[in-house]
């Protein structure tokens, strides 16, 4: 019975039976295949329709709208007038800078200023992230540098802007990831392979320099390595000006007073303010911006968002007021740097804060000017001691940042007993006890010199607490005519002491 099907099916038709078993062996072909290589095959082929499809800009950006960094740009210039100009060069032997590395805290415009070089020489800019590069299947991250290089070889003269560059350029070990290894190895033939009459220029950002790998920041590749760090009271003027220029601002608003307001801030922090401030004015159905906008914007961004309808116990508002205070006070006695603002509205995760900048920018520091801040620090916490002679959760944020500056006093500025050491991880581990026993000492010299400082002017302190109570916040004019000339002759002997104590 079987024969009659059989000839009767595929006896007249031998072409059927071929064709059955040939789709019978491909099926089996691939369900042999392990799942992986389909699923990455898929990813290749859209990995090609994206890279062929790939755009680039021409940023309108100049160096006119990058306020301050001057060094920088200065430095920058060379590079864009051999994209300009590239035969004068050429006709002297010189070639172009293969990579420019920006390196800094985030928030200083590094990205900015890389949109700026591609914006004057009008070169195509391409922008990527490191972390674009990272990808789970081996060999992928390396054909997307690849990829990304040939188009802007085709593209010519053009800037490639790699951010985040740490996400692939990391120090490679023994147990590096393969796949992070081969895509940095690809990104290393890359800059070592370029064409000389191809202009390209690789600029790569990075917030952590000490993670990059040594063949990465060698002569050859990333040529030039330009530190962009937060701007100085004159860049930081310059930038809030340019932020500020499309802007209705109050006719007596002085951008230099903003300036030395803003101390230690980045442009992002900058930008930041300007948008709040605006905001805030819109907000209230202003039309134009006054200073106290700004202010409201400056403590938004240094203290955190307001808490409307704060559910805080009578005593505990005391217990603040006082805190704040005590680290008003000690700013003010010791003339560390100008207090701005004591205020117990809660903001953040903040009962209370004091907002005080120095008068001008500050690059060294002597330990007693260290121990100044220690005892500002420090102040809160004595304040409550010296009134409710207690210790409390209040001081958390206070002693953190104490115990980090007496650990740098210690084993980066060589300010202790221990002498001049540097930090030094296994030192460290070696001499542990040592270290701590020259912090406390540190600490506890400073705490009592804050506590008897406090205790002399303990009406003082009395003045401010009260005040907070009442009103909730003191700029500095309120709290200069609050205390008056409030330093007693017969102190000023023990204040000098104090100095003296701080200096030892």
């Amino acid at each position: 019975m079987s024969n009659q099907i059989y000839n009767s099916f595929f006896g007249k038709n031998p072409l059927l039976l071929i064709s059955i078993v040939i789709l019978i062996l491909i099926y089996y072909i691939k369900s042999e295949k392990p799942f992986q290589y389909a699923h990455a095959t898929i990813n290749n082929k859209k990995e090609n329709t994206k890279n062929n499809n790939e755009l680039f800009t021409k940023p309108a950006i100049t160096f006119d709208d990058v306020a301050g960094l001057d060094e920088v740009k200065e430095e920058l210039i060379e590079v864009i007038d051999f994209i300009n100009n590239i035969e004068k060069y050429r006709k002297m032997g010189a070639k172009i800078p293969k990579g420019i590395l920006f390196h800094g805290p985030p928030g200083t415009g590094k990205t900015l200023l890389a949109s700026a070089v591609a914006g004057e020489t009008q070169s195509s800019f391409f922008v990527a992230s490191g972390s674009e590069f990272v990808e789970k299947y081996v060999g992928v991250g390396a054909k997307r540098v690849r990829a990304l290089f040939e188009k802007a070889k085709k593209e010519a003269p053009s800037v490639i802007f790699i951010d985040e560059i740490d996400a692939i350029g990391a120090k490679r070990h023994l147990d590096s990831n393969n796949e992070k290894d081969q895509t940095l190895n690809q990104l290393l033939i890359e800059l070592d392979g370029f064409n000389t009459d191809q202009t390209v220029v690789v600029i790569g950002a990075t917030n952590r320099l000490d993670l990059l790998d040594e063949a990465l920041l060698r002569p050859g590749r990333f040529d030039r390595h330009m530190y962009i760090g937060n701007p100085n009271v004159r860049a930081r003027e310059e930038i809030l000006k340019v932020h500020t220029k499309n802007k209705p601002l109050d006719p007596s608003i002085k951008i230099e007073d903003l300036a030395k307001k803003t101390h230690g801030m980045s442009g992002a922090h900058l930008s930041n303010i300007a948008n709040e401030a605006a905001i805030i004015a819109v907000r209230e159905n202003k039309s134009i911006i006054t200073i106290n906008h700004f202010e409201q914007a400056i403590e938004r961004v240094i203290a955190g968002l307001e808490i409307k309808n704060p559910t805080i116990l009578l005593k505990e508002k005391e217990i603040v007021s006082y805190h704040e205070a005590g680290h008003a006070l000690i700013a003010k006695i010791l003339n560390t740097d100008i207090v701005q603002k004591v205020s117990i509205v809660p903001r953040g995760q903040a009962l209370g804060y004091v907002l005080h900048m120095p008068e001008e920018d500050r690059y060294i520091m002597t330990k007693e000017e260290l121990c100044n801040k220690i005892m500002v620090m420090l102040g809160g916490k004595a304040a409550e001691e010296l009134i409710f002679n207690h210790l409390s959760t209040g001081a958390k944020d206070d002693l953190k940042k104490v115990t980090e500056l007496a650990m740098k006093m210690v084993c980066d500025y060589g300010m202790s007993d221990l002498g001049y050491m540097s930090d030094n991880p296994a030192m460290i581990k070696v001499l542990g006890v040592e270290i701590n026993k020259e912090m406390n000492k540190i600490i506890n010299r400073c705490y009592s010199s804050t506590f008897q400082c406090l205790s002399d002017y303990k009406l003082e302190l009395e003045k401010i607490a009260n005040a907070l109570m009442d009103r909730e916040s003191l700029n500095n004019s309120e709290l200069t005519d609050l205390l008056g000339d409030f330093i007693k002759p017969e102190n000023h002997k023990d204040k000098d002491s104090l100095e003296e104590l701080e200096a030892v």
